[in-house]
């Protein structure tokens, strides 16, 4: 119990965080370093995972795992931007993370694990 309340904080405090600063870059200018898609995509994964394990469709584990997985490529774009443009390359291989982050929430949350219920 106390474990999933903690996954259930720490997810809440990290979309309140994604959520905050996707509407700050989102009323900033255009610029090189701009990358909306994976910010909006971002949001959606962290509210995803939030569902999950709110409904207990995923163990504390997976939660973990995939909040991981989400500071990964938090960590990829930050290096991305780090140099003051985000080139094509750069951002297909941040949807390509993406895509299989989505597919790993996908998996994780139909599979026949679920939340020890306390």
């Amino acid at each position: 119990m106390k474990s999933h309340f903690l996954t259930l904080a720490l997810v809440s405090g990290l979309m309140a965080l994604t959520t905050a600063s996707a509407f700050a870059q989102s009323a900033a200018p255009a610029s090189p370093t701009a990358t909306p898609r994976v910010d909006q995509r971002e949001a959606n994964q962290q509210q995803r995972i939030a569902n999950g394990a709110a409904s207990g469709q995923l163990t504390a584990k997976e939660t973990q795992r995939l909040e991981k997985e989400q500071a990964h490529i938090d960590k990829t774009e930050a290096r991305a931007k780090s140099d003051g443009v985000v080139t094509a390359k750069e951002r297909r291989h941040l949807q390509k993370e993406q895509d299989v982050a989505g597919a790993d929430i996908r998996r994780a949350k139909h599979n026949k694990r679920v939340a020890k219920s306390s």
